[in-house]
């Protein structure tokens, strides 16, 4: 057997009735689409998300309010409990995307949650009150890493808005 010599099992198929012929024979006059109604005339279909004259839910619900903000900065932040357990008195970027708590091109945090037991330099992009003083206590020092981009100067003055 060959494909060319398929075909389907005779009387499988049935031959799809051609109505709307006039009417001498069945499917004529109304073709079987009742008699009147949206239905019954020409293509018988409506608009996507047409509800019948109902307002439709696109229109219903309503729209959404505030923007995004294309200036925010979003950091990641890193606890001084996570800074205890790297076991270096070096803490930078670098340093951190090695240990897994920060993606390449992320911007790093230092926050004061936990105890720092050693002294450590810290190197980040930006860092708390609280953990910039518990650093300095336990004899470390901080360096703050200049943003790659310029930041706006603030309304009240200051002159970073990110920190």
């Amino acid at each position: 057997m060959r494909v060319d010599e398929l075909s389907p099992t005779p009387g499988s198929n049935k031959a799809k009735m051609r109505v709307g012929r006039g009417i001498g024979g069945k499917g004529g006059k109304t073709a079987g689409r009742g008699t009147k109604g949206q239905q019954s005339r020409g293509r018988g279909k409506v608009a996507r998300g047409f509800e019948g004259g109902q307002m439709p839910l696109k229109q219903r619900v309503p729209k959404l309010k505030g923007f995004n903000n294309p200036f925010r900065v979003e950091y990641t932040a890193v606890n001084l409990h996570q800074l205890a357990k790297l076991d270096t008195t070096e803490a930078t970027p670098e340093v951190f995307i090695k240990a897994g708590m920060l993606r390449r091109g992320d911007y790093v945090k230092i926050l004061g949650y936990g105890e720092l037991t050693g002294s450590i330099n810290v190197t980040a992009h930006a860092i708390s009150k609280t953990a910039e003083a518990a650093i300095t206590a336990a004899g470390g020092s901080v360096t703050i890493v200049p943003m790659p981009f310029k930041v706006r100067p603030a309304a009240n003055g200051n002159q970073f808005t990110n920190r």
